[in-house]
C-alpha cells in the first residue's frame, strides 16, 4: 500500500480508496477532511486516472494551492499541474474562455469586480434620471447579484409578477429596466461580472448539449470541498457535469454551513443522497484538534438543531480544561478580562501571542478588545478588516471632533469638508488653500473671512462655506460646557454622517452605523473611567489625546506573532490553542437580525459551533450584564447558546446571574404597585429540550465566591482595603496596569492616591472609585 495512506485512520482511508460512484464525506470539525480530499485525488491518479479527467472545486484559492502542493509531493509536480483544481469562479471562467463565442462573447472578455459593477449601475441610474436616494446603486447591485445566483435572468424577472410587484411596492418599479440595461451594457463591453461566471456557465451547459457532453467526458471524476457552502447556481453546474458518470465526491459538514447570507443552501448537502443513486456515505467523526470537553460541549449545542445530518463527533484527545464562562459588568470590563487572561496564560504557560484568538459576531465589537489589549501592550492583528480607529467612518467622526478642538487642523478639514456631500468641491478647496498660503493663515481662518478677501467663489459656494463654519463654531460652543460624549453624539447627528450610512441600507452601511455606535459607546465608557481620576473631567480634549496615544500603537512592527481578532465567519477553517468568544448575549449572538425563523436561528447556532470548535486547548465564553447602545447602558442577558451547553463542560469564573431571561414589558409594572422585579425573570425554552438551565451547584458557587470576593459589588466602594494603603505599595489597576503609590492625601470620599504607573505615567485616583489590587 502507498506509504502516504499510512497517515490516515480507517475512517479517512475508506473514502480515499472508494473509486467509482457517488460518495459523500460528512466531516466533523477538525477531522482531517482536506487531507482526505487531497489523498483521494492522489490515489485516483496513482490508480491510472488521467489528471485531465479530474475536477476539484474549492471555495478559496488558498485551499486549492495547498492541496495541489501536497498532491505534487505525492505524484510529482508535472502531473499535478494537469489537474483542473481551483475555485468555482476560476474554473468556470476558464471554461467560458474556451466556449465564449457560443454565447457571443470574446474569449478575452473582461471580468468586472464589485466596484466595476456598482459604478456601471450608478451610471445607468443617473442616465435614467432616477432618484439616487431611492435607487441606491449598492442595493440595486446586491439585488441583481441575488437574481443571478438564483438563475433569475431579465426574462425570468419579467415573467415573475411577484418579483416585479415586490420592487413596485418598494417604490423601485424600474429595477427590471436597470437590470436589463446593465446586462446589455456588460454584453456590449464584452464583460461578465462574478455572478455571470456561474450564470453563463449554467446557460452554456443548458443551451448547448454538445458542450455539456464534452465536459462530462472531460471531468469523469469530480470532487467538491465545503459542499455545504454551495449556492443554487453552483449546485446545478455540479449536478449537470457529474450526471453522466456520477463519480462525484462531496466533502462537507452541515454543522458548519454559515453562509446563507451569501446564498449558500444547506439543503444541497442535506439532500445529496436524493440526487444520486447508491450514494455511499462516509463519516469522519474523530476530531484531532480539540479536547474532549470542547468537542462534547460543541456537540451538546449543535444537537439542538433539527435540520442536520446524523454524526457523532468524538476525540481521543485528553479531557482538557472546562470551558470557562466569564460575566462582566460592561463591555469595557469584558475587554479588560480578555486582555488580562491572555497576559496571564501567556506568562504562565510560556505561550506566544499567536496562540490566542478573540472571535466576535460583529466587527464593531473589536473596539473594547483593542483598547484593552493596547493598554496591556499586547500586539494584535485585525483579520478581514481595519483596526477600529482606522476604519473610514471612525476616522470621519474623529476628524470632525479634531476640528471642533482645533479648526486649524487642515488634514481633518480636507477629509470631512465635503462629507457628507455639501457641494464643496476640489476646485474650491484649491482656491482656499492658495489664499491660505498667501495670507499665511489656516484654511478655516480664510473661510471665516471670505467677505474680507478677494476670492473668486460664487455666491452659492460661499453660502455653503459659511454654513460649514457656523456648524463647526456651534459644536465649539457645545464643547465648552459638555463632556466628550455629548459633543460626539451631537456631531454625529447634526453633520448627517449617521443619516448617510442609514440611507445606504447595504450590509456595509449597517456595519458602518454599528461602528459609529460603538465609537459613542467607547466615549461613554472613557468618561466613566475618567471619574476615577482626580484631575480629569471626561472632556473631548482628554478623549482625543487618549485615542491619539492608542492609535499610535496600531503601527505595524512587521511582527507576525500577534493575537488574532476576527469575526466568526472569517475564523472558519482556522484553529488556535486558546479562543475567546466575546459578546455571548441575546440579540448580539444570536443576532437580533437572525431570529425571525427557525432556519435563521439554526444558522446562528451553527456559527457558534464553528466558533467553539476553533479552540484546541481552551475556550472562553464571555458576556456582559450591560452594554452601551448609542451611549445608553442597556441591560444584556446571557446568550441561549451558553444555556444549551451541558453544564458539566463549563466552569463559571464568575457566578452566573439567575438563570433564564427577563421579559421587558412595554409598560412599567410599578404603576400597579410595588413589584419584586426579581420575580419577572422567566425560563426560556430551548429548542428540542425541556426548558431548563443547568447552573453550578451551590457548593461550587460558594467556592467561586470565596475565590473571587466582591464580584457582585458595585464599582463604587468595592475597594475593601483603601484604609490600609500606604506610600510605597505596589498596586495593579485594570486600566492603567501596574504602579507604585507615591502619595496619599485627603480623607473620606475625597481620599486620593497619586500613583506612578509603569506605562501610564503619574495618575491621581479617587480611592472611592479606584479599582486597585495590592500586589506588594
Amino acid at each position: 500500500m502507498e506509504k502516504y495512506l499510512e497517515e490516515l485512520n480507517e475512517a479517512q482511508k475508506a473514502p480515499v480508496l472508494h473509486k467509482e460512484g457517488p460518495l459523500m464525506v460528512i466531516a466533523g470539525a477538525g477531522s482531517g477532511k482536506t487531507r482526505v480530499l487531497t489523498f483521494r485525488i492522489a490515489y485516483l491518479m496513482e490508480q491510472g486516472v488521467d489528471p485531465f479527467n479530474i475536477l476539484a472545486l474549492t471555495f478559496t484559492n488558498k485551499a486549492a494551492r495547498e492541496m495541489k502542493k501536497r498532491i505534487a509531493q505525492i505524484v510529482g509536480a508535472s502531473e499535478a499541474k494537469n489537474l483542473w483544481m481551483g475555485t468555482f469562479h476560476s474554473i468556470f471562467a476558464k471554461i467560458l474562455r474556451f466556449e465564449a463565442d457560443k454565447l457571443g462573447y470574446p474569449s478575452n472578455f473582461t471580468i468586472y469586480d464589485t466596484q466595476d459593477s456598482q459604478r456601471l449601475i450608478g451610471a445607468i441610474i443617473k442616465e435614467m434620471g432616477l432618484d439616487k436616494d431611492i435607487y441606491k446603486y449598492k442595493q440595486i447591485q446586491n439585488r441583481i447579484s441575488s437574481f443571478k445566483n438564483s438563475l433569475i435572468t431579465v426574462r425570468a424577472y419579467y415573467n415573475n409578477p411577484e418579483l416585479v410587484e415586490a420592487d413596485a411596492m418598494a417604490k423601485r418599479p424600474r429595477v427590471g429596466e436597470i437590470y436589463e440595461a446593465y446586462c446589455d451594457r456588460c454584453f456590449k463591453a464584452g464583460a461578465m461580472d462574478f455572478d455571470d461566471l456561474l450564470l453563463k456557465t449554467n446557460e452554456l451547459l443548458t443551451r448547448f448539449p454538445e458542450v455539456l457532453m464534452k465536459y462530462q467526458e472531460r471531468f469523469k471524476y469530480i470532487l467538491v470541498d465545503e459542499y455545504q457552502d454551495t449556492n443554487h447556481s453552483q449546485y446545478l453546474i455540479v449536478k449537470a457535469l457529474s450526471d453522466r458518470y456520477q463519480n462525484i465526491c462531496v466533502v462537507g459538514d452541515d454543522a458548519q454551513s454559515i453562509y446563507a447570507f451569501r446564498g449558500a443552501n444547506i439543503n444541497n448537502i442535506l439532500n445529496f443522497q436524493r440526487d444520486y443513486d447508491d450514494v455511499k456515505v462516509y463519516r469522519l467523526e474523530q476530531n484531532y484538534r480539540s479536547t474532549k470537553n470542547i468537542v462534547n460541549a460543541a456537540n451538546s449545542v449543535i444537537e439542538k438543531n433539527k435540520q442536520r445530518l446524523d454524526k457523532n463527533v468524538w476525540t481521543a484527545n485528553d479531557d482538557g480544561s472546562f470551558i470557562k464562562v466569564q460575566r462582566s459588568i460592561t463591555d469595557a470590563e469584558e475587554g479588560r478580562f480578555v486582555a488580562s487572561s491572555i497576559f496571564e496564560n501567556k506568562m504562565q504557560y510560556q505561550l506566544s501571542e499567536g496562540d490566542f484568538a478573540v472571535l466576535y459576531r460583529t466587527n464593531s465589537q473589536s473596539r473594547a478588545i483593542e483598547d484593552a489589549l493596547r493598554r496591556k501592550d499586547i500586539p494584535y492583528r485585525i483579520y478581514g478588516g481595519l483596526s477600529f480607529y482606522q476604519r473610514k467612518e471612525i476616522k470621519d467622526v474623529l476628524c470632525y471632533l479634531r476640528l471642533v478642538l482645533n479648526p486649524k487642523d487642515e488634514e481633518a478639514l480636507v477629509r470631512i469638508i465635503n462629507f457628507p456631500t455639501r457641494g464643496i468641491g476640489q476646485t474650491t478647496m484649491e482656491k482656499l488653500t492658495v489664499a491660505a498660503n498667501h495670507y499665511k493663515r489656516s484654511v478655516f481662518e480664510v473661510m471665516e473671512n471670505l467677505d474680507k478677501i478677494d476670492l473668486k467663489i460664487n455666491t452659492g459656494t460661499k453660502t455653503k462655506l459659511d454654513n460649514f463654519v457656523t456648524m463647526i463654531k456651534s459644536f465649539q460652543i457645545i464643547n465648552k460646557e459638555s463632556d466628550a460624549f455629548t459633543v460626539a453624539e451631537h456631531v454625529v447627528k447634526k453633520t448627517g454622517i449617521l443619516q448617510e450610512f442609514k440611507k445606504d441600507g447595504t450590509p456595509e452601511g449597517i456595519a458602518r452605523m454599528e461602528n459609529i455606535e460603538e465609537l459613542l459607546n467607547g466615549i461613554k465608557d472613557f468618561i466613566e473611567g475618567q471619574k476615577e481620576l482626580a484631575d480629569a473631567n471626561g472632556s473631548l480634549a482628554e478623549f482625543l489625546e487618549d485615542v491619539a496615544l492608542a492609535t499610535d500603537l496600531d503601527k505595524d512592527t512587521g511582527d507576525d506573532d500577534r493575537v488574532a481578532l476576527m469575526t466568526i465567519h472569517l475564523a472558519k477553517g482556522l484553529e488556535f490553542p486558546y479562543v475567546y468568544i466575546v459578546g455571548m448575549e441575546e440579540d448580539l449572538f444570536p443576532s437580533a437580525m437572525s431570529m425571525n425563523t427557525r432556519s435563521e436561528l439554526e444558522e446562528e447556532r451553527r456559527l457558534f459551533y464553528v466558533a467553539l470548535t476553533r479552540a484546541e486547548k481552551q475556550a472562553y465564553l464571555t458576556y456582559t450584564q450591560s452594554r452601551y447602545r448609542w451611549g445608553k447602558l442597556i441591560d444584556a442577558e446571557p446568550s441561549r447558546f451558553i444555556e444549551e451547553i451541558d453544564d458539566k463542560y463549563l466552569e463559571y469564573l464568575t457566578p452566573p446571574l439567575d438563570a433564564g431571561y427577563r421579559y421587558k414589558p412595554l409598560i412599567d409594572a410599578d404603576i400597579f404597585g410595588e413589584v419584586d422585579k426579581s420575580k419577572l425573570r422567566l425560563k426560556r425554552p430551548v429548542a428540542g429540550t425541556p426548558p431548563s438551565y443547568k447552573k453550578p451547584s451551590e457548593e461550587k458557587l460558594r467556592k467561586l465566591r470565596k475565590l473571587k470576593p466582591g464580584l457582585d459589588q458595585p464599582v463604587e466602594n468595592n475597594n475593601l482595603f483603601d484604609n490600609d494603603l500606604s506610600v510605597g505599595n505596589k498596586v495593579e489597576h485594570s486600566r492603567f496596569g501596574k504602579g507604585e503609590i507615591i502619595k496619599i492625601e485627603g480623607v473620606g470620599n475625597d481620599k486620593k492616591a497619586e500613583i506612578k504607573f509603569e506605562n501610564g505615567g503619574i495618575k491621581k485616583l479617587l480611592l472611592r472609585f479606584a479599582r486597585l489590587k495590592v500586589i506588594g
